[in-house]
């Protein structure tokens, strides 16, 4: 497998009390889908991560994608494959875009 990394051209930051309050809902049953945990920015746009991309954007930094969905599990509370279907998404979104560099 192969390891990924966020591409380093790319700024960001985690928004902490926005995740917070993301958990918070998510541990009350509600959809944190929509609420924009990271902030990246590319080529001057900003762009707005939800919860679980900002997770998976955060532990980017030379995890290969199974141990990633691993990690990932401990704190969602999701089925594994559901999960491991996600992750493959967003993360061949991400690559279409630039953002990651594959080791």
């Amino acid at each position: 497998m192969r390891n990924i990394r966020r591409n380093p051209d790319i700024i960001w930051r985690e928004e902490e009390e926005a995740r917070e309050e993301a958990l918070r809902a998510m541990e009350r049953g509600g959809d944190a889908s929509g609420d924009g945990t990271v902030l990246l920015v590319v080529s001057g746009m900003m762009h707005q991560l939800n919860l679980l991309g900002g997770e998976i954007w955060k532990l980017l930094d030379g995890i290969d994608e199974e141990r990633l969905v691993d990690t990932l599990a401990m704190t969602f509370d999701v089925d594994r494959d559901t999960l491991s279907r996600d992750v493959r998404d967003f993360l061949i979104d991400l690559d279409r875009r630039g953002w990651l560099v594959h080791e």
